[in-house]
């Protein structure tokens, strides 16, 4: 018998035909961490030289293999940093591809421009879902309070929280408070749940919900920022570790800084005496946070989710934990500037490679929107970078050089694969050369073989800080000083 199409079964083949040509929107995913050494990633201490990997001893440090499986399976950068090393500022940074001051939040607790356009606002007028889930620190300083009212274009902010790094939430009828460690033994044991498991119980919520259409969710966990503590197990994973302190806190070191690099009393920054026991807490939270990373990776596998969705593991800024006798960040040391940055795109971004260049996190809307085919006639002061993520190369390296910046103005650094200027109003310049010094405790800046080093990066790092109106050099009395 011979079969005859109809129109209809015509129109029917045709559309099921092209629904399947048609390429479905890449989904996206952000896991952002807060105050993270990239010394902790597993994927990182594989590329450094044994006593980089290892500043707190040798074997002491933490086996992640989650992340590791995205850098394996995707890209990692090595030369990724904060566009300036503190909480709001990058944040800002990331979300709008702008530097902070273009931004609004040059500043920790500023908020966000209402106006500003973000890679969220992009992806929701494109019909993309997007959400927000944890930490979000661009609307002021206030803790612990949810739906924020400027969400940045994440329309599902019901667990978009202002700030703060209580270890543990209490659930009960009366809402949620924050409550650290030490009130557990007075609460009930199920009403209580740690931040990063409740913000991550919440991502695969949403998942589920959105997995049948097209999403952007950026989870931001406020660890393993401080007060260094790790629920169980974690917290005593680490405990069998005899940490060190790190080289750079000896004497020698430490003994003449540079004015930028100290600590004030009120900071609190400068570390008296090494801290193993915070250090193993830390390395805990990582570990915690690996976890979750696994949880999430399994329920994309789960729901064949893996293949059309990026997945970008990257933090705000780093961690000096007791290098150069510091803690925390807001200083362009490495442990602190240097931040982790690794993405998985199957099929889109080939697997093991390695990225040398010199980013910072102000390229990441117009390079993640590019590499998501995604058109935009905004703005950005960073650069389309996806070329370096897209191409068939396994290595990637240029001597690009970008600019970082201090919160509050005083210091600005040029930095590229290989080398960093940083220039402060009070202070001379210095010059690292992080290939031959990467503990970063020579000033190469006034030897006569680093002169056109020095020269080249100087004159990029002005052009960059005029392009993008640097307010260091409007508002200070002092121009930055070059000797």
């Amino acid at each position: 018998m011979k079969f005859e199409k109809s129109p209809l079964t015509t129109i029917i083949f045709f559309l099921v035909i092209t629904g399947c040509l048609a390429q479905k929107k890449p989904n996206l995913i952000i896991v952002h961490t807060d105050e993270h050494s990239f010394r902790t990633l597993s994927c990182y201490q594989k590329l450094l030289p044994e006593d980089q990997a290892f500043v707190w001893g040798k074997g002491n440090n933490v086996d992640t293999p989650y992340i590791d499986k995205l850098a394996d399976e995707g890209a990692i950068c090595t030369s990724y940093y904060a566009s300036s090393p503190v909480c709001t500022p990058s944040r800002a940074s990331l979300v709008t591809g702008l530097y902070p001051q273009a931004a609004g939040a040059p500043e920790n607790g500023l908020h966000l421009n209402k106006d500003a356009v973000t890679f969220a606002k992009i992806l929701r007028d494109q019909g993309y879902a997007t959400s927000y889930v944890g930490k979000w620190h661009l609307a002021g300083h206030s803790k612990y309070e949810f739906n924020v009212e400027d969400n940045g274009g994440f329309t599902d902010n019901r667990y978009m929280m202002t700030g703060g790094h209580a270890p543990y939430f209490h659930i009960s009828k009366n809402g949620i408070k924050a409550v650290n460690q030490h009130m557990l033994a007075k609460l009930p044991k199920d009403e209580v749940i740690h931040l990063t498991d409740y913000f991550t119980d919440k991502t695969l919520e949403i998942l589920e919900r959105d997995k049948d259409k097209a999403f952007c969710l950026m989870l931001s966990i406020p660890d393993p920022h401080t007060p260094d503590y790790a629920r169980p197990p974690y917290n005593t994973m680490y405990n069998h570790m005899d940490v060190k302190a790190p080289k750079t806190m000896a004497a020698k070191y430490t003994a003449i800084k540079p004015k930028w690099a100290l600590g004030n009393k009120k900071s609190k920054l400068e570390a008296k005496e090494f801290d193993g026991k915070s250090l193993k807490q830390y390395f805990g939270m990582v570990k915690h946070i690996d976890d979750s990373v696994g949880r999430i990776l399994k329920f994309l596998d789960e729901n064949n989710l893996s293949n059309n969705t990026i997945i970008v593991f990257t933090s705000d800024h780093g961690d000096m934990f007791f290098e150069h006798n510091r803690r925390n960040k807001g200083i362009p040391y490495e442990a602190s500037a240097r931040i982790p940055f690794v993405i998985r795109y199957p099929n889109k971004i080939k697997a093991g490679k390695i990225i040398n260049t010199a980013y910072t996190n102000v390229d990441f809307a117009p390079t993640i929107l590019s590499i998501m085919d995604i058109k935009t006639d905004a703005k950005f002061h960073g650069l389309d970078t996806s070329e370096d993520f897209l191409n068939k190369e396994k290595e990637i390296t240029s001597d690009r050089i970008v600019y970082t910046r201090k919160s509050n103005s005083w210091w600005v650094a040029a930095t590229n694969d290989r080398y960093k200027l940083v220039i402060d109003k009070k202070e001379k310049p210095y010059l690292f050369d992080l290939e031959k010094d990467p503990d970063e405790v020579t000033n190469f800046y006034y030897d006569k073989a680093y002169a056109n080093i020095a020269k080249m990066m100087q004159t990029e790092l002005f052009k960059q800080l005029e392009k993008y109106n640097e307010p260091g050099l409007q508002n200070n009395k002092k121009p930055y000083i070059i000797k």
